[in-house]
């Protein structure tokens, strides 16, 4: 029987190198709350700042259902060729290209993880966390497989329903339907709703500035991550200990699919796979990037970003490009 999910052991603090004392003065000059996790795959060696430190995992986590929904399929419990007809109360705001799609598309469970993955497509998200078998049972797993901190904490729907909620509680109550609606900009979906979406535009505008902001309150999170046990996910996928090889290579090559390219894979000349995640005052990107000398895992976690989102995009894109010319030995070898 194949041993599953289990995650790496993280290094003790002996396998730091001059790498972390490198990055720890870069990041100081970051205007954000950061965390990072880098580890090269031949060599072990790491770095790590606050790396341990729970962070706002935004739709970085999405790695989480793709690995369970993957294994799934291994042992026979899940069909990724099945299709699965989109219904109205299916259609997620936000990220992602099936929102714009017709009605009673069918789409492969299997293009549902890529487009989960390549363009964080939420819709796609909370189909997935349903068939791999609910929030509750993906948290189970992680916590089975030793990721203390890594979970999901709500659906998308959920999710943006809450921001609803805070302005008022009576809207906590409302279904995926009418929270897309109110965000949708298709006569399809807004007609129904007329009325409902003119008490939620009356009802921001009296709430105004008084909306709650939620990164101090880990509960509101979409979901949580370290830095740490992101990158241990993201080494069990590349070594192939996750699931079958089958199974990983499949992964690897969704996440090296990945249409968001601002961040980590922006300035490099060499392949990466990885996965953004951004809300809010929120910027994250994960992923596996295949430098010369060999696969080296990343993960960035930044919150209560000072300025715009766009200059920690840049810097999250330069830091990896400085992994890559340490560990391969400058620009012009990375060629």
């Amino acid at each position: 029987m194949m041993h599953l999910a289990v995650m790496p052991a993280l290094a003790e603090d002996s396998a730091l190198s001059n790498l972390n004392h490198l990055l720890e003065a870069e990041l100081s000059r970051w205007p954000a709350h950061t965390g990072l996790y880098v580890k090269h795959l031949g060599t072990g060696e790491q770095a790590r700042i606050r790396a341990q430190e729970r962070f706002e995992s935004a739709s970085t986590i999405k790695v989480a259902i793709m690995v369970r929904a993957f294994q799934l399929a291994d042992e026979n419990k899940l069909d990724l060729t099945s299709r699965h007809e989109l219904t109205a109360g299916d259609y997620r705001g936000g990220s992602g290209i099936l929102k714009y799609s017709d009605l009673g598309l069918k789409l492969t469970l299997h293009d549902m993880i890529t487009q989960m993955i390549i363009t964080s497509d939420n819709t796609a998200t909370d189909i997935m966390v349903a068939k791999v078998g609910g929030r509750e049972k993906l948290n189970e797993f992680l916590r089975e497989a030793g990721y203390k901190a890594l979970k999901l904490n709500r659906t998308t729907h959920e999710f943006f329903r809450q921001s609803l909620e805070a302005i008022d509680p009576k809207f906590g109550r409302l279904s995926p339907e009418q929270v897309f609606a109110i965000g949708a900009d298709r006569p399809a979906f807004t007609e129904p709703y007329r009325d409902l979406i003119a008490q939620v535009k009356t009802a921001e505008e009296r709430a105004g500035e008084s909306r709650a902001r939620h990164n101090d309150d880990e509960t509101k999170w979409f979901g949580v991550a370290t830095p740490a046990e992101m990158g241990a996910l993201l080494e069990g996928i590349e070594r192939c200990t996750l699931a079958t090889r089958q199974s990983c290579e499949d992964m690897k090559r969704i996440l090296r699919a990945q249409q968001v390219t601002h961040k980590i894979p922006h300035y490099l000349s060499v392949p990466a796979g990885n996965k953004t995640g951004d809300t809010g005052s929120v910027t994250n990107d994960v992923g596996i990037i295949y430098s010369l000398s060999g696969p080296i895992v990343m993960a960035s976690y930044n919150m209560d970003i000072k300025g715009q989102r766009t200059e920690l995009d840049d810097c999250i894109g330069a830091l990896a490009r400085r992994v890559v010319d340490y560990f391969d030995g400058g620009p012009k070898q990375a060629r």
